[in-house]
């Protein structure tokens, strides 16, 4: 199981739950400033209510994902940090990238974080804001640091493609670019309109997503944006009853919903070449139509969480799951 999006326990919710009370506030604002041109701005994420009297200065991003929203919209020069890389960068940001310090390979210590002076610190997955570390969206508040965690993490409802707007919408805003967010947003629904247009009227094929995972199968859940990137690509996400964005699963349950095609997510240390592998060594999945006749598609882990990615993924997945469509 990849601890890096952790299932949202009862445990989890503790903090994010406890925020929705909390009043609206402006981190390390001086209450006597002037509000800068658009602002104030104010945003509730997450259930945390945020507002802004001008953009952020100095922002840390703690996962790739969150990262690459930044550097899409030409924000490389508020950052002074990122983290927590799963797969390579796009080529299109990696000169942005490139000029951004490196706070840690994965998450930094609290220490490490502060060091950097942030005021914005921008989390894709609710592990960025682990209490036990003392990086809770309440720590780094008491700190004077504004947070900011990808919508996908948020405790309630299923994520779609809507909320990738959403979310480029309003770090657009937060950071006062927000003809950025709307000019990349128009192009992004553009390439998903032509995806969809490709498979439009072919059968969905049935899909299990393989994360990782030996006992069990970490796999993608019906709550998560991979889910909406299956359906809108023609596919029909075997797994889309598990109420959770990731989870895992039984090897007797994707032998018994008999999927067409397997996606395979692609990060880290294990190669795609080796997931492959262990699919189709293992005699008790012989007889799954994906694995009797070798189907794999392919995506990064980046493109499959709700980022600038998700969109373009649509037709990468759909060219995979139905090659003869055009």
């Amino acid at each position: 199981m990849s601890w890096r999006r952790p299932l949202l326990t009862a445990a989890a919710l503790i903090p994010l739950l406890a925020a929705c009370s909390a009043p609206a506030s402006t981190p390390g604002a001086d209450k006597g400033a002037k509000a800068a041109p658009g602002f104030p701005y104010t945003v509730v994420n997450c259930g945390v209510t945020t507002t802004y009297q001008a953009p952020p200065k100095r922002a840390v991003t703690m996962n790739q994902h969150v990262t690459e929203v930044m550097l899409a919209l030409g924000l490389q020069k508020s950052l002074v940090g990122t983290a927590y890389l799963d797969d390579a960068v796009l080529p299109a940001y990696k000169k942005a990238y490139d000029a951004v310090p490196v706070l840690a390979k994965e998450y930094p210590s609290k220490e490490a974080l502060l060091a950097a002076n942030p005021d914005f610190v921008y989390g894709g997955y609710s592990s960025a804001f682990d209490a036990k570390s003392g990086r809770s969206r309440d720590d780094l508040g008491r700190s004077g640091i504004a947070t900011r965690l990808n919508t996908e993490y948020c405790p309630s409802g299923r994520t779609a493609l809507d909320d990738v707007y959403r979310e480029v919408t309003e770090v657009g805003r937060t950071f006062g670019v927000p003809d950025r967010a709307e000019a990349w947003t128009r192009e992004a629904k553009t390439g998903v309109a032509a995806a969809e247009r490709r498979v439009k009227g072919v059968a969905p094929v049935s899909v299990f997503v393989y994360d990782s995972g030996d006992k069990t199968a970490f796999t993608a859940g019906g709550k998560g944006i991979g889910n909406e990137l299956i359906t809108r690509a023609g596919g029909r996400n075997v797994f889309a009853d598990l109420d959770k964005t990731f989870g895992d699963a039984t090897w007797e349950q994707v032998v018994d919903r008999k999927p067409d095609v397997i996606v395979i997510y692609d990060y880290g240390s294990t190669t795609v070449e080796q997931k492959k592998r262990r699919l189709l060594d293992d005699p008790a999945l012989r007889e799954v139509p994906a694995v009797k006749n070798r189907r794999f598609a392919v995506l990064p882990l980046s493109d499959a969480v709700l980022g600038v990615r998700a969109p373009a993924a649509v037709g990468k997945l759909a060219a995979q799951l139905h090659p003869a469509a055009r």
